[in-house]
């Protein structure tokens, strides 16, 4: 389903200080939601989605961009989860919108020094059934 990126946040109850270059919020349970480019997308390892970015990508000193840092360390410091929003690079927009969510992904922020950052997202269902795995 293509989406506004304001509709795509609101998915999951977050509402993105920019409505057109958003690239982060808090939703309403806690999450931080990430808006991610699919270029940056990789696979480590089965089951995992990884996606691997750096603040100086962005326009310094940019509202987003220092929304965007402070979010990343509010969930690496409090392992926040993290959902993703997805955004379709502006030559491949269609229907009134470019963005599409993944609501079966979870996100943990694995790594963020203050600029590079890596978030590994895995299936909902693979999260839980490892965390009933462990409790056996």
């Amino acid at each position: 389903m293509n989406l506004s990126l304001a509709d795509a946040f609101g998915k999951f109850g977050a509402k993105p200080y920019n409505r057109l270059r958003g690239l982060s919020a808090v939703a309403a349970d806690g999450a931080v939601v990430l808006n991610c480019s699919p270029a940056l997308f990789g696979h480590p390892s089965k089951g995992v989605l990884r996606y691997e970015d750096k603040l100086s990508r962005e326009a310094v000193g940019s509202r987003d961009t220092d929304l965007l840092a402070q979010h990343l360390a509010l969930a690496r410091d409090g392992a926040l989860p993290i959902r993703m929003v997805i955004t379709a690079p502006v030559s491949e927009k269609r229907d009134g919108g470019r963005c599409h969510i993944r609501a079966d992904l979870i996100g943990k922020v694995v790594e963020f020094d203050g600029d590079h950052f890596i978030v590994d997202f895995i299936r909902l269902n693979e999260k839980d059934e490892g965390a009933g795995r462990r409790r056996k």
